[in-house]
This record gives C-alpha cells, structure tokens and sequence, in this order.
C-alpha cells in the first residue's frame, strides 16, 4: 500500500501530465516483455514487439537493457527522469545528462542484493563511460521506435481521453474533485487528504511541499510506480488500462475502423473510446472537437442503439451497448 498526505498545500499542487510520458512508457514495456504473465490486452502487442525486435537484430541488446531495467519492485529512477514528457530526445538527453553520483547510487541500489557479478555495461554505466551512455541513449532509442511507437495513436487517445476525465473532474470539484476522481481505480481511496493505492510494498510517499505529478501509463499494469528517491520531483504513474482489442483497432497505418464506412470516422471513433463509460467533455477532449459537436456524434450513435447515455449529477455519462460493441467487433468468424 501506498500512503500520499496531501492535507497540506500538496493538494492544490497537484498536476496532472498532459500525457504518457515516453521514458515510462518505454520502461514499462520492457517490464511487459519480461513478464511470463501479462493481462490479455497486451498479449497480441508483446508477441508482435518480439518479433519486430527480433527482425531488426535487436534482441539483444533489448536483453542488456533489461539488465538495467528488471521488472522488479526496483528500477534505476534515471531511466524515467521525465513527470509527462512526450518527446523522446528531450527525455533521453535528460537521461543522458545524469549526474554520475546518481548513476552509482541507483545502480548500487539495483545491485546490492544480487549475487554474482555486475555486468559489464552496468559497471561501465556507473564509471560515467561516455560510449556506455552513448549505447544507452541509442539503445532506448531504436527500442522505443519498435516498441512504442508504432502504437502511439492508441496511447495518445487513451491519455487524452483520461486527461478529460480529470480536467472535468477538477473543473467541477476543484482539487478534491481531481483526486476524488482517481478512486475508480481499483483499491484507490482519499479519506481525510490521505491518498492510499496499491503498490508492491508498504511506503509513504514525502512530497515536503512538492508538487505531485498524476502521469497516465498505457503499459502500466497492476500496481502505480513511483520514483524511489524522495529528493527527486515525486511522479505517482498510474494504469491506463487499455480494453482487450485495442491492438486490432489502433494498429499504425489503419487509419479508421472498417465500421467508419457505415456510420463514419468521428462516430466510429467515439464508439471505439466507449470501452469504459465517458462524458461528453471527455469524448470531446480526446477526440479534439467541440463538445456540442461530441454530443451531436453521441444523440445519432444514441438513436440507433449503439450507446446509451445517462445524466451523473451534471454529468451525461455515455456507455456503449452490446450492438455497438459487435458493430465495433465486425462479423464473428
């Protein structure tokens, strides 16, 4: 369990990323393909990675980079120096610009109840060696272009689409709203400012006037993550939780569903971001059109009972119907 005291000014401090952070994300999916059991929704993308990775001679130099990033309870926090950061070479150069004192002491960290030696470009990390960060930075470089980027539309509209969510939230419940909102998440609870989640291990999260950052992680699964060090600005990245399927509908290079021919690119879009229920606001956000315009989208997909719409306090949350999940699904074979 995880302990966040935000009774303090901490609570007005709170931001929100304005999406999937690249350097979590590259971390988090070298943690899937490590991982021997992965939720089914990620199944499909981690037997396509490994292929791709293996095609492009890639496999192992992937392999030495698990070396730095183990799925474990522990991973260097150099490695994702970034609260929110979407570009790539910002967040590498960031990662390339570590104090060397940072890489002994994360490094040491991940070493220090391992039996055996260190391997070689661990060691040659931790010296600082110019060509080892070199082979880092690249290294990251070709995996991420591999692993994630190809899967970036799916990503970017599941953030987007959870940023509305809780901009929405904060707009009609403030600061309390935000956080509040975050407790549809499983084993999520605020009570009195005290923020609790699950995590791998019992910790206290010290944010000492701090403020935190929420960052949404497509390949987070299970449990948020935060950054060990407390001296380092304190990030909270929780799951986004992608719905089996999105692999099939987000691929890169198919640019609509083959349902948009019946009903439309913008209405097929809205239907394939009802995995989970959303406001109008928030369909309008993560598909970039005015609200009236979402909502206009939502009426028409209403009539023809592919989603159902029902009205939360001020809110008009829109569910899609079992018709617009088989539309969505395509024949059965």
């Amino acid at each position: 369990m995880l302990r966040v005291d935000l009774r303090g000014q901490e609570l007005n401090r709170l931001r929100v990323a304005d999406g999937a952070d690249a350097l979590w994300e590259a971390a988090l999916s070298l943690h899937l393909l490590q991982n021997h059991h992965v939720p089914p929704a990620f199944a499909p993308w981690r037997r396509e990675v490994r292929s791709a990775l293996e095609r492009a001679g890639l496999a192992s130099s992937v392999r030495e980079l698990m070396l730095l990033c183990p799925s474990a309870e522990y991973f260097p926090d150099f490695l994702t120096p970034g609260r929110g950061e979407l570009d790539l070479d910002i967040g590498v150069d960031r990662l390339l610009s570590t104090p060397r004192r940072r890489l002994v002491a994360d490094l040491s960290r991940l070493y220090a109840r391992r039996r055996g030696p260190v391997p070689a470009t661990v060691r040659r990390l931790a010296e600082g060696d110019m060509e080892a960060l070199r082979w880092l930075g690249g290294t990251l470089r070709r995996y991420y272009s591999l692993a994630v980027l190809p899967y970036l539309p799916a990503i970017r509209a599941q953030a987007a689409a959870d940023r509305s969510r809780r901009a929405e939230a904060a707009l009609s419940g403030g600061s309390e709203g935000l956080l509040a909102s975050y407790e549809e998440m499983p084993g999520w609870r605020c009570e009195e400012g005290i923020l609790r989640t699950p995590y791998p291990v019992s910790r206290e999260l010290q944010l000492s006037g701090q403020t935190l950052t929420l960052v949404p992680g497509f390949f987070c699964v299970g449990t948020p993550l935060a950054l060990v060090d407390d001296e380092l600005p304190p990030v909270l990245v929780h799951p986004l939780s992608p719905a089996p399927g999105w692999l099939v509908r987000h691929r890169q290079g198919e640019a609509t569903p083959p349902v948009a021919q019946l009903i439309g690119t913008s209405r097929a879009r809205l239907l394939e971001l009802l995995d989970r229920p959303m406001t109008t606001t928030g369909l309008a956000g993560a598909l970039r059109m005015a609200p009236s315009t979402a909502s206009r989208h939502a009426s028409v997909l209403r009539e023809a009972g592919l989603l159902t719409s029902r009205r939360h306090g001020n809110r008009m949350m829109h569910h899609r119907t079992q018709l617009g999940k088989a539309l969505l699904d395509g024949p059965a074979p």
